[in-house]
C-alpha cells in the first residue's frame, strides 16, 4: 500500500511538472514579438483605418481568418471563419420639435435644443400630437423594488426620462455612484420600445451623461449604424432623441410642473407626471443596407466540447475621415489593433498546448463595436455555441502600451466571480487587481462583453493599471489621460515602436490566457454577484 501511495505520489508530481511544462510554453508563445508583428499590420495605412464596408474590412477580416486557419482553428460559423452580420446606415435629418399646449407652445431647434433619429427603416417616419409623459428614470429594475412604468399605458405617447439611476445622486439607490445599465441611454430606449411608446426622449446633464452637449450633437449629427432585423427595425420607438437642459426646463415650465420634478423622480414610488403637452416631429431619413463581418474560429474541447469560453475583440474602427493636420487615415491602433493582436496571441497560445482544453473555445473578432457593439450583439442572437453553454466571456479591447503594472484594472469590477479567477490569475504574476477609478462613467456597458452580460453571460474586462514599474507615481494615469485626449478616435492612434513598451500588454494578455485557460478545464460556470442586474437572467448563474 505504501508502495502504491508513493508510486500515485511520483504520477502525480510528474504529471503537474508536464502540465506546467506546457502551460508555460503556451503561456510564452504570447509575446512582444508576436503582438507588435499583429499590431503593425493591423494598423497600417494599407488597412485604411478598418472601416466596415470598405477596402479596410476587406483586409482585416481576410488577415486575421488566414492568421486563425493558419494555427488550425476550425472555422467557426457553420464552416466558415465568416459570420455576415446585415446592418443598416441611416442618416436622419429631423424638423423642429414642436411642443403644443394649452398655455402656449414651443419650438425647439434641431442641434441646439435637441436631437431625434429613428431606427425604423423608413423614408419618413413622424410623432403627430404624441401625448408627452415624464416618465422618471425610464427604468424597470424588480430586483431594485423599482418601476418608473407602473401603471402607465405609454402606448402612442412619448416618453421623457433622465440620464443615468437614482443611485447617481442617491448614495442609498440602487448601487451609488457605480451606474447600472439601468443608467444608460442605451437601456432608456430599449425599455420605451418594450413598453410600446412611440417616443423616448431623454434630458441631458453633463454629471450624469459623463460627456457635455456637445457631444450629443456631434455624435447625432452623422448617420448611424444599426442591425436590421427581421420587422425593418419597427419594434423600435418611432423616434427617439435627447433634449438639451435648458429645453428640458422650458418644457416643464410650459406644463406648468416644477423643475424639481427631476429631483423627486429619484426617490422611490416616484408617480409618472402627464405633462398635458403634445409634441410633433417629422424625420426625413436617407437609408442604405449592406453587410459587415464578424470572424469566428473554434478550437473543440476533448471532453465538453458544447460548452465554450469565448475570447472577444472588435476589429473595426473609423476608416478614412476628416483630416488632422494632413492625416485622415484613423488607423486604431490602440483601439483596437491591440486588443485584436491579443486575441490572435491568445489563439496561439491554446493552439500550442499539447492537450486540447475539455470546453470548447471560442476566437471572435466582431464587427461595428464604435458603432454600438453591433457585431458582438449580433453574435450573441446568433451564436457558435448556446448562450446557456457559454462559461464566460473575456473581452480585449484598448490594450497597455506604456509599460508592465503592478497592478491591472478590472472594469466592472464585483459585477462577477471573474473577479476571482483574475485576482487568482494576478497573484500568479507577483500582481493586484484594482477596480476602475471612474465606475460612475458605466464603462461596463460600453465595450462588447456587454452583449453576453445581456444574455447572462458574465464577461471579464480589464482596463490597463496604472502603478508602472520604474515609474513615478501618476505616470501611468497621465499615459491614460493624454492617449484619451489627444490621440483617442483621432488619426494619431498610430503604432509607434520607438514609444510604444508592450511589456505590460505581454503581462496583461497572459492573465487573460490563464483565466481562460483555467475556465476551460473546469465543470463549474462563473457567477454574478448579489446586486448584478444580470443575476438571474440564467439559472445556472
Amino acid at each position: 500500500m505504501k508502495r502504491s501511495i508513493f508510486f500515485l505520489a511520483i504520477t502525480a508530481t510528474i504529471y503537474n511538472s508536464c502540465a506546467n511544462a506546457q502551460n508555460n510554453e503556451a503561456v510564452n508563445a504570447i509575446n512582444a514579438g508576436n503582438l507588435s508583428a499583429h499590431i503593425k499590420v493591423l494598423a497600417s495605412d494599407a488597412f485604411e483605418g478598418r472601416k466596415p464596408f470598405t477596402r479596410g474590412e476587406d483586409s482585416a477580416i481576410n488577415y486575421i481568418a488566414a492568421e486563425f486557419k493558419k494555427m488550425g482553428l476550425q472555422p467557426g460559423n457553420n464552416g466558415s471563419y465568416f459570420q455576415e452580420v446585415p446592418m443598416v446606415s441611416i442618416l436622419s435629418k429631423p424638423t423642429d420639435f414642436r411642443i403644443q399646449g394649452e398655455k402656449g407652445s414651443l419650438t425647439f431647434r434641431y442641434g441646439t435644443d435637441f436631437v431625434a433619429a429613428t431606427r425604423r427603416i423608413q423614408p419618413q417616419v413622424q410623432l403627430e400630437n404624441s401625448e408627452l409623459v415624464f416618465a422618471g428614470y425610464g427604468i424597470v429594475a424588480p430586483e431594485y423594488g423599482w418601476n418608473d412604468y407602473a401603471g402607465l399605458d405609454v402606448k402612442g405617447k412619448t416618453v421623457i426620462v433622465l440620464i443615468n439611476d437614482p443611485g447617481q445622486l442617491s448614495p442609498g439607490q440602487f448601487r451609488g455612484k457605480n451606474m447600472t445599465y439601468y443608467g444608460r441611454w442605451t437601456y432608456k430606449f430599449e425599455e420605451a420600445s418594450r413598453q410600446g411608446a412611440a417616443g423616448v426622449i431623454i434630458i441631458h446633464n453633463e454629471a450624469g451623461a459623463s460627456y457635455p452637449w456637445s457631444v450629443v450633437r456631434n455624435g447625432w449629427a452623422n448617420s448611424k449604424l444599426h442591425l436590421e432585423s427581421a420587422d425593418g427595425n419597427t419594434h423600435r420607438t418611432v423616434v427617439e432623441g435627447w433634449f438639451s437642459q435648458d429645453a428640458a426646463k422650458q418644457l416643464f415650465e410650459l406644463a406648468g410642473v416644477s423643475p424639481s420634478i427631476m429631483e423627486q423622480a429619484r426617490e422611490k414610488g416616484f408617480k409618472p407626471v402627464d405633462l398635458h403637452l403634445k409634441a410633433s416631429v417629422l424625420i426625413n431619413n436617407t437609408i442604405q443596407q449592406s453587410t459587415s463581418h464578424n470572424v469566428v474560429a473554434t478550437l473543440p474541447g476533448s471532453k465538453q466540447p458544447d460548452q465554450c469560453i469565448v475570447y472577444s475583440a472588435h476589429w473595426d474602427h473609423f476608416g478614412i475621415g476628416p483630416v488632422i493636420n494632413g492625416d485622415s487615415i484613423y488607423n486604431g491602433a490602440v483601439d483596437n489593433a491591440t486588443g485584436t493582436a491579443g486575441l490572435l496571441a491568445i489563439a496561439k497560445a491554446f493552439t500550442s498546448l499539447n492537450k486540447r482544453p475539455e470546453r470548447s473555445v471560442v476566437f471572435l473578432s466582431v464587427t461595428g463595436e464604435e458603432q454600438g457593439l453591433l457585431g458582438s450583439e449580433y453574435y450573441v442572437q446568433h451564436p457558435a455555441f448556446k448562450m446557456e453553454n457559454t462559461v464566460a466571456n473575456i473581452n480585449l479591447d484598448v490594450l497597455n502600451t506604456f509599460g508592465k503594472t503592478s497592478d491591472v484594472t478590472i472594469i466592472g469590477y464585483g459585477q462577477s466571480t471573474l473577479d476571482e479567477y483574475a485576482k487568482a490569475a494576478a497573484s500568479k504574476q507577483g500582481r493586484i487587481i484594482v477596480p476602475e477609478a471612474h465606475p460612475e462613467g458605466g464603462w461596463f456597458f460600453r465595450s462588447d462583453h456587454f452583449n453576453f452580460a445581456k444574455k447572462g453571460v458574465p464577461g471579464l474586462y480589464i482596463g490597463p493599471g496604472t502603478k508602472v514599474i520604474g515609474k513615478p507615481e501618476g505616470y501611468g494615469a497621465e499615459q491614460i489621460k493624454q492617449y484619451n485626449s489627444t490621440r483617442y478616435h483621432t488619426p494619431k492612434d498610430e503604432y509607434n515602436p520607438a514609444t510604444w513598451d508592450l511589456s505590460g500588454m505581454v503581462t496583461d494578455v497572459r492573465l487573460l490566457f490563464l483565466v481562460g485557460y483555467r475556465l476551460s478545464n473546469e465543470n463549474s460556470f462563473p457567477k454574478w454577484k448579489s446586486g448584478s442586474e444580470f443575476k438571474g437572467i440564467q439559472k445556472n448563474r
